[in-house]
């Protein structure tokens, strides 16, 4: 028997998490819906530019490369997924990765075989003309996409 796609409601769900308040928000409502439906969440944080590469773009004595195990909300993003994961019984998963937030999300939903995508609303007005994230994901096709406000 092969793998399908959303039969039996999400099974395993990605959210795209900033630290935004509709990021959390989206996180909430990914705990809660994997919850019910016996899933697990995988919570995704891109980076779209890595320490390094901006390390060696400004003059290194105004330098303060970031470690990412030492950034404070990295580690507050990684505490949040962990706590609500504990808290209602969730497998949870915090993943940092380097890139753009669409490719980031698609290549882990892909990966773990997702059944639905969730982020946060963006609040950003440029987003109107250049496209939000949760609107590029949707482009791609392939998951429901749940936008949380």
């Amino acid at each position: 028997m092969s793998f399908e796609y959303g039969v039996d409601g999400p099974r395993a769900i990605v959210v795209g998490i900033d630290g935004s308040e509709t990021a959390y928000r989206a996180l909430h409502y990914a705990v809660g819906q994997a919850r019910r439906q016996g899933g697990r969440v995988v919570a995704v944080y891109a980076d779209r530019i890595p320490s390094l590469a901006f390390a060696t773009a400004v003059p290194l004595a105004a330098t303060a490369v970031v470690d990412p195990a030492t950034d404070t909300l990295l580690e507050e993003l990684r505490t949040a997924v962990e706590q609500l994961g504990t808290e209602y019984g969730v497998p949870s998963a915090f993943e940092m990765i380097t890139g753009d937030p669409v490719n980031a999300l698609v290549r882990v939903a892909e990966r773990e075989r997702a059944d639905a995508i969730l982020v946060g609303a963006s609040v950003q007005a440029g987003h109107k003309l250049f496209g939000s994230v949760a609107m590029r994901v949707v482009k791609t096709g392939r998951w429901p996409v749940t936008v949380v406000p």
